[in-house]
């Protein structure tokens, strides 16, 4: 049996509901899940379940809602969209805690890799990253992100941590197909 602390402030909704931005769920050291505060296209449902299958298979995981989750980070190409994606000094130390981080983003292939990049640029841990839209290793690798697979050159190297791990396909507000948890699972253990 584990204790899970759900947050360090209110929720959104009646009885507190979905975890508000700038929150943190614990649940031990091994594994945060990295999600963008909830919104209108920011949903956090598969977050909740990615979270709860790897507990169910006893790998203790905690989740942290950015402060600034919507948008680009300020150094990406497409910074239209009129909010700044960012990290907070105390997300850095709170993610820096664990062994591996799980980083779950969006559909917008772009606002993808350059988020990834700002998070691991700040964090030096193994990533897997999470995703609706379908990325490969070259597209992080291709603007200095360091992944397992294919490696940017050393004067482009613009991370501390690497990801280890994508896994595409796990839509925003549905519920995560089993097969999909289980590919999780899987990456995010054989990182541990």
């Amino acid at each position: 049996m584990s204790f899970v602390e759900c947050r360090e402030s209110r929720g959104l909704g009646v009885g507190g509901g979905l975890a508000q931005k700038a929150t943190i769920s614990e649940s031990g050291r091994d594994v945060v899940a990295v999600a963008m505060g909830p919104g209108k296209r920011h949903i956090t449902k598969p977050v909740c379940e990615i979270t709860y299958a790897l507990r169910e298979e006893g790998i203790d995981t905690s989740v942290i809602v950015i402060n600034a989750g919507s948008g680009v980070p300020a150094d990406a190409p497409d910074v239209s969209t009129g909010s700044i994606f960012g990290l907070d000094p105390i997300e850095v130390d709170r993610i820096q805690q664990f062994k591996v981080a799980l980083i779950h983003l969006g559909n917008v292939r772009n606002h993808i890799i350059y988020k990834a990049r700002l998070i691991l640029r700040n964090v030096d841990l193994p990533a897997v990253i999470v995703c609706q839209a379908p990325v490969d290793f070259e597209d992080f690798a291709r603007i200095g992100i360091k992944t397992r697979l294919v490696m940017p050159t050393k004067e482009n190297i613009a991370t501390k941590g690497r990801i280890e791990e994508i896994v595409t396909g796990v839509v925003r507000g549905t519920t995560a197909p089993q097969n999909k948890l289980d590919e999780i699972v899987s990456k995010v253990r054989a990182n541990l």
